[in-house]
């Protein structure tokens, strides 16, 4: 996408309307969620989907092991049932007189 430079009045209020050229231009139809970003003086505007398609794209390039929430859900079943077992009955510690 080209750069493009709009003047954009914000009123009182802090309100903003974002032109139809830039909304079509950013994916967003209807009522949407952006993520914004203040950095030093400037902002910018991302597609709240295109965040999670990063994150998602970042985690299949780094992940060692592929995995499903399964998989994830399974694990945290197993570390559960191990933290049980290592609770004392009766709220006491082992050993304590």
């Amino acid at each position: 996408m080209a750069t493009q430079t709009i003047d954009i009045k914000v009123a009182s209020n802090g309100r903003m309307v974002l032109p139809a050229s830039v909304r079509k231009a950013m994916g967003l139809h209807g009522d949407a969620k952006v993520i914004l970003t203040v950095e030093d003086d400037q902002v910018r505007l991302s597609p709240i989907g295109h965040g999670v398609s990063r994150a998602q794209a970042l985690y299949r390039e780094n992940a060692k092991h592929v995995r499903t929430t399964d998989d994830f859900l399974d694990d945290r079943k197993v570390e559960a049932a191990t933290e049980l077992e290592e609770v004392p009955s009766g709220g006491e510690e082992r050993g304590a007189q």
